[in-house]
């Protein structure tokens, strides 16, 4: 069993943009609820407490504006960032916890009291702009800690994969001319927020260092397994990163009704089982994830306890399908039928990585 840490904090269930809003508290509690039913599953983990970041760290990512536009927020029921970003009293508070569970998880990994690692936190972040709160995110949470990790940490390349449904367009641009983030994203397009096109691949020393798989609605555990195998395997090898950050969006899963995805709790087990494989195999086994998008309550809590289970390393009794499924991973490991759009992606990616 692996030393895997947990962060939450209950701080994240008093961020509320309101009733009907998809971007909900249950979206989260639903998860909590699962780990408080039975204190043998919470035992398996450590979970630690944190601290909200402060101005300095915000601003690693993030200009003086959209952090004063945030803090303004402070105390005041409803208030609107962007069309789809709505904050309560609560809302900066949490958002500022937000990034702490990311950089408390950092430091518990680069100073080997843990393996890995998954923040269970809202809001999300990776839409979240450095002139900008949108997306229902107000800071980007994994963006803020890949430069902690980059400035504090002494760390020279961080992988971080998005498997959120849709483009993490924050993230990119954050680290858009840079060598030291190789940013791959898989994503439902066109779609929400309208980036992530395949020609989109960074410039300057960060030219082949962004890679985006833009897909048709419609895709599911080969195709995403298909990713996995061609792509990201065979580029983080040749990157060798000391870090893998992921940005674990669960609205890929079969029941989201925001996204058109066909992924079901296998799947998404089997993304997970690969890349913590690739971490131990590149760098000492240190993966984090950070939650972002994931709009069905059920699909919330397969797909967080895919990954779980297999940060852990060993099957979570909870009642849901992530149990280490090897018959169905071994299927998806044997799979040869790589959709179009994904040959497409890998075309792109050898202009760059030898593949």
């Amino acid at each position: 069993m692996r030393r895997t840490v947990l962060l939450r904090n209950d701080i994240f269930l008093q961020h509320d943009p309101g009733y009907g809003h998809p971007e909900s508290p249950d979206r989260l509690k639903v998860i909590y609820d699962k780990l408080d039913d039975d204190k043998k599953i919470s035992e398996k983990f450590i979970i630690p407490s944190f601290n909200p970041v402060d101005y300095k760290t915000l601003n690693l990512i993030h200009n003086q504006e959209t952090i004063k536009a945030a803090e303004k927020t402070a105390g005041k029921k409803y208030e609107v960032l962007d069309q789809d970003t709505i904050t309560s009293s609560a809302s900066y508070d949490a958002a500022k916890y937000a990034v702490g569970a990311v950089i408390k998880g950092i430091d518990m990994l680069c100073s080997d009291e843990a393996d890995n690692g998954f923040a269970l936190v809202r809001p999300p972040g990776h839409h979240a702009e450095r002139d900008k709160s949108m997306g229902f995110c107000i800071f980007n949470n994994i963006a803020i800690g890949a430069k902690y990790a980059i400035k504090q940490k002494g760390i020279k390349r961080i992988l971080i994969v998005d498997l959120d449904v849709h483009h993490g367009n924050g993230t990119q641009h954050s680290f858009y001319d840079s060598s030291k983030i190789l940013f791959i994203s898989s994503h439902q397009y066109p779609f929400y927020p309208g980036t992530g096109s395949l020609e989109e691949v960074g410039t300057d020393l960060g030219e082949g260092y962004t890679l985006n798989i833009p897909m048709s609605s419609g895709m599911g555990d080969m195709d995403y397994a298909a990713i996995i195998k061609e792509i990201i395997i065979p580029v983080a090898r040749q990157y060798k990163p000391e870090l893998i950050l992921v940005s674990g969006g669960f609205d890929i899963h079969i029941q989201d009704p925001i996204g058109a995805m066909v992924v079901t709790a296998q799947g998404i087990g089997y993304m997970m089982r690969k890349l913590v494989s690739l971490a131990e195999e590149l760098c000492d086994g240190k993966i984090f994830v950070t939650l972002e998008g994931g709009y069905s309550l059920d699909g919330q809590v397969e797909g967080a306890f895919a990954f779980m289970s297999e940060l852990l390393g060993e099957p979570i009794e909870c009642g849901y399908p992530s149990n280490l499924q090897d018959e169905k991973y071994k299927e998806l490991d044997n799979t040869t039928t790589i959709h179009p759009e994904i040959v497409k992606a890998t075309m792109v990616a050898k202009k760059y990585w030898k593949m």
